[in-house]
């Protein structure tokens, strides 16, 4: 008989973020005394002689430190945007991962003009 790998580690919810080569999942799962967690995974494709396979890094966070990361997060996201790139138009990234989701449901996308190269000065 099979043993349950889940070990009784349900999945409740599940989000994916492709990010070029890399694609992160975000899962809530909960525990056999019904309790949740998120496990965030970046995995990576990687190419060999006889194929490819991935590789995968995973954290574990517990809703004790749920607030306490995404401030973090936030905080530090911000700082990037705010105090290292002020002069970049983080709204461009959005455009383009909408034209790639067109992309590959075959919609299409209005474009707000002909300037939609990346700026970066």
């Amino acid at each position: 008989m099979e043993e349950n790998k889940s070990n009784g580690r349900d999945e409740i919810y599940s989000a994916k973020v492709k990010a070029g080569k890399r694609t992160y999942f975000f899962d809530v799962k909960s525990t056999r005394s019904n309790d949740y967690y998120l496990t965030i995974t970046e995995s990576k494709k990687r190419f060999k002689e006889d194929g490819f396979t991935y590789e995968k890094h995973k954290i574990f966070l517990y809703k004790e430190d749920f607030n306490k990361f995404v401030e973090a997060l936030n905080n530090t996201v911000n700082h990037v945007k705010n105090e290292l790139m002020p002069d970049v138009d983080f709204t461009q990234f959005d455009q383009m991962r909408e034209e790639a989701h067109a992309e590959e449901t075959g919609a299409t996308v209005a474009k707000a003009g002909s300037d939609s190269e990346l700026k970066w000065d």
